[in-house]
């Protein structure tokens, strides 16, 4: 099996892969009529509400991170995923319902945009965490991209048929279809072997919440990435904003914005995939992917016609799918296992935590300069992202002349820790724990 899929040779990861792919099909309709409901049946094309709508749905994972990662790290991930999936689902097809009946208020979606956020908290952590649960770490950096690759593969799919959908019957039928696709992963996880998840560390009852914080905050490498994560989720990742209003501006419909997020899946797709042929997921990808970001992302804002910015989107979604998925994978696999719940629920609040900060204040932008002045705010943040990145990279010592190539620069990289118990982590353990060192990863079997 070729390096970019070798996490396919796991019966229990194509299992989850397939299951992820049904559902993340319907998750992306979901998300597409969302917007477009509060948008222009709720609102008066209010970009305002928007981003409040936004705000609740990501809020939760940053004021529960605490919980939500110990949860992760405590409990069966797997008991824990079906449980959330199934909410999610009646979530959805209630949503759907009150859509088709007239009942849905825009208050009332706010309240069902909560709802689906404090749900997603527990989700989200627990459903990266549980990757690693399914290959060996040598492979996690590659499960970690190719689950990138099904969230945008979807992501093609998704809002392109939910347009379409919603200019032939309606937007509650869409919420309906989602709720049905919630069954493949409820199935998926119901069809893993147990006997072949790999064993994990499990953090005991007396762990504390803050061990997450502690660690991360003794990883200046991690700090700096959650720093770029975080300013591009507050501001450049609004894309619900910037593809809806961007659609009204070129005069387009439901079926024009649905067509808008499935083009920039084309290029977040390119992106993990290319992702998923690395043997390793090094820092250096996520902070030329944020330098990336801000520059399609400031040339998206000046397109004159819907088909120009079209095309500048699959850049778009080639940088930022780089970032985070490289990211994510190098969370993933330097982080003790231990801690890892927790580092990633802390990830995850970060990431999804911005949104509530950031995209109220890209829906007033929005709504009162323009939609291009909104893009170019997540332009600035990307760029002050890349900055940070690469000052880290100038003054921590980690970049330097190659030691044999006259003209060539290298970079010291973190590897994967051993493994340390929740009781056994300690201050000592904390400042020891990254190991800047020339040689990388193990190699991935090709």
């Amino acid at each position: 099996m070729s390096a970019m899929f070798r996490s396919f040779s796991v019966f229990n990861y194509r299992v989850w892969f397939i299951g992820a792919l049904v559902s993340n099909v319907g998750a992306w309709m979901q998300a597409t009529a969302l917007s477009w409901v509060v948008l222009t049946e709720l609102t008066d094309n209010d970009a305002g509400a928007m981003g409040v709508t936004m705000a609740l749905q990501f809020a939760p994972p940053l004021l529960l991170v605490g919980v939500t990662g110990w949860v992760a790290d405590r409990f069966d991930r797997r008991r824990l995923l079906m449980i959330t999936q199934s909410v999610l689902l009646l979530l959805g097809a209630a949503i759907g319902v009150l859509i088709l009946s007239g009942v849905m208020t825009l208050p009332l979606m706010y309240t069902f945009a909560l709802a689906l956020g404090v749900v997603a908290a527990f989700d989200n952590p627990a459903r990266q965490a549980f990757v690693s649960d399914l290959v060996s770490r040598e492979t996690a950096s590659n499960a970690v991209a190719l689950n990138a690759a099904s969230f945008n593969g979807a992501r093609m799919i998704g809002p392109a048929v939910a347009g379409v959908v919603i200019v032939a019957v309606g937007t509650g039928w869409v919420f309906l279809v989602n709720a049905v696709t919630f069954l493949a992963m409820i199935v998926a996880l119901a069809m893993i072997r147990i006997d072949e998840l790999i064993p994990r560390v499990k953090a005991s009852g007396a762990a504390r919440l803050a061990d997450g914080v502690r660690y991360v905050a003794r990883r200046p490498d991690l700090v700096v990435a959650f720093s770029m994560v975080f300013l591009l989720g507050a501001f450049g990742m609004n894309f619900p904003i910037f593809a809806s209003t961007m659609a009204l501006e070129f005069g387009q419909e439901a079926d024009g914005y649905g067509l808008l997020s499935s083009i920039l899946a084309i290029g977040s797709l390119a992106g993990a995939l290319l992702a998923a042929r690395r043997d390793r997921a090094q820092i250096r990808f996520v902070i030329a992917g944020a330098g990336m970001f801000a520059a399609a992302a400031l040339v998206s804002a000046f397109m004159p016609t819907y088909w120009l910015y079209a095309v500048t989107l699959m850049f778009t979604g080639f940088a930022v799918v780089t970032t985070l998925t490289t990211a994510n994978g190098y969370v993933q696999t330097t982080t003790d296992p231990a801690l890892r719940g927790r580092v990633l629920a802390l990830y995850m609040a970060i990431l999804m935590g911005g949104t509530p900060i950031g995209a109220p204040i890209v829906g007033w932008v929005a709504a009162q300069f323009g939609p291009r002045a909104a893009i170019l705010l997540g332009a600035v943040a990307a760029l002050v992202a890349f900055g940070i990145g690469l000052t880290w990279l100038l003054v921590s010592g980690r970049l330097h002349r190659h030691a044999s190539r006259r003209f060539a620069l290298s970079l010291d990289e973190t590897r994967p820790i051993t493994v340390v118990a929740p009781e056994e982590f300690s201050d000592e353990v904390a400042s020891t724990t990254p190991i800047r060192m020339p040689g990388d990863l193990p190699r991935a079997p090709r």
